[in-house]
């Protein structure tokens, strides 16, 4: 049989539908891979897969059947760490599922159970970093403004978290590496792309993009921290365990007056 090359959109229900296309089809030798990954072999076949959410929901379905819901949600974990090659290991890994009478989630001996729960640790790891992390500013449009710079893609793991804690104020969390944000309107979160000016500064709180009132309480905020800080004290190695130094330029406290 021809090798098999499916290209999905890059969407989670785009790559549960380029699954349920696998099983459809029969396919024993395939790749599952982004559109905006520009990879194929000289002798592949490539199909464009068009998400449709019905196949999809059948997929992910079938998934939790399979699975506990801690198992199940590893998966879309592993998913959102968009390592290369962690296609072929989820479909490795719900193949064996679909193929087993048995809940196979605890089953390490299997490579790609292994790796996938070992991924979807990493990926848990940043979610809850993030959401300690997060530091809001409030902007001249009296929408309180965050960015982050997550080694995986966190936003959809934190949306709820953020919601039920800031439920009554305006908020968006942009994330600077995949060029997308949450924007909360008081109702709702809403997934968005936004483009920023070029001169845009992530670091620095500008007065031309902030309210007066935030720039004030960044002043405020860097003077108390530097008080109750005892040099003393100081413990640097285990502060860098907590709040790895990848962080600190986001941390209003880390910043300069």
């Amino acid at each position: 049989m021809k090798h098999k090359n499916l290209r999905y959109d890059g969407t989670f229900d785009g790559f549960l539908t380029a699954v349920f296309t696998v099983f459809e089809q029969k396919l024993t030798q395939v790749d599952l891979q982004k559109e905006s990954d520009l990879q194929g072999g000289l002798f592949s076949e490539i199909e464009i897969i068009i998400t449709d959410e019905s196949k999809a929901n059948r997929v992910w379905k079938g998934i939790k059947s399979k699975l506990s819901p801690q198992g199940s949600y590893q998966l879309y974990y592993a998913f959102l760490s968009e390592q290369d090659g962690v296609e072929a290991l989820l479909l490795d890994y719900i193949t064996y599922a679909f193929a087993s009478d048995e809940n196979v989630d605890k089953d390490y001996s299997h490579p790609s159970i292994l790796k996938i729960a070992q991924i979807a640790k990493m990926v848990g790891r940043e979610k809850h970093r993030m959401e300690a992390f997060v530091r809001f500013k409030l902007t001249k449009d009296d929408v309180y403004f965050a960015n982050i710079e997550p080694d995986f893609n966190v936003l959809p793991l934190i949306s709820k978290h953020f919601k039920n804690r800031y439920a009554d104020q305006k908020w968006m969390i942009y994330d600077i590496k995949r060029q997308y944000g949450l924007y909360y309107d008081l109702q709702t979160v809403s997934l968005m792309q936004m483009y920023l000016p070029k001169d845009f500064n992530f670091t620095k709180t500008d007065e031309n993009y902030f309210a007066a009132e935030e720039l004030d309480f960044q002043t405020l905020w860097q003077d108390y921290f530097k008080s109750t800080n005892i040099a003393s004290r100081k413990n640097m190695k285990l502060h860098v365990r907590h709040v790895p130094k990848r962080y600190w330029k986001y941390l209003s406290e880390k910043q300069s007056n």
